[in-house]
């Protein structure tokens, strides 16, 4: 079945369908609720409530992106999350380090890469995980869906629930913190990976 056809079929009640979406779904759902929360328990619970909200709403999808609806209500979740967060903070270990198994935000599927390219890789992936925690959930949120997931604008405005110049704005002021951070950090980086201060 195609995917219209599998929203269809979910909307009416098949509970097969919807799993067939949420197979279809749930690693992309999860990896965003990942990069948005930087906790993999976390982001596993809001992928979970996700797809149950998901399930509960089916019927009032209209059409359009799927998908984006899909990160739309992991969104959500990921800021109810933050919200609890802030009421009630802890910090646990596991939070504040990453399990060397842990394969953080920026998982790559080519595993035949030379011993030197995967570590280099790492590097590069723990750097730019601790970058995305110095910023804001919503400019990190924005920096997520275009630079790694590869949204236009227009649907990232719809899965944040805001303008397109606030995207715009966000995505400006939360790439340029990064930069930074990741410009002062630069000996940390492998040195193919460096950047480049201009005079």
């Amino acid at each position: 079945m195609d995917e219209q056809s599998l929203i269809a079929a979910a909307q009416q009640g098949d509970l097969t369908a919807f799993n067939s979406l949420v197979e279809q779904y749930q690693q992309g759902v999860f990896n965003t609720a990942y990069r948005v929360l930087l906790d993999a328990d976390a982001a596993a619970d809001a992928t979970q409530d996700a797809f149950l909200s998901a399930y509960r709403a089916i019927g009032k999808f209209r059409g359009g992106s799927f998908r984006a609806w899909l990160l739309r209500i992991v969104t959500n979740a990921c800021y109810d999350q933050l919200r609890a967060k802030k009421r009630r903070p802890t910090a646990s270990l596991d939070a504040l380090l990453l399990s060397p198994d842990d394969p953080g935000p920026f998982v790559t599927e080519r595993t035949q890469d030379n011993p030197l390219d995967q570590a280099m890789r790492v590097e590069l992936r723990d750097v730019i995980h601790a970058g995305l925690r110095t910023l804001p959930p919503d400019q990190r949120l924005a920096v997520v869906l275009s630079d790694i997931q590869g949204f236009k604008y227009q649907e990232i405005a719809a899965i944040m629930d805001v303008s397109t110049g606030t995207v715009k704005s966000r995505l400006s002021r939360g790439r340029a913190k990064l930069r930074d951070y990741l410009l002062d950090q630069k000996e940390l980086l492998p040195d193919k990976y460096r950047l480049k201060r201009k005079v």
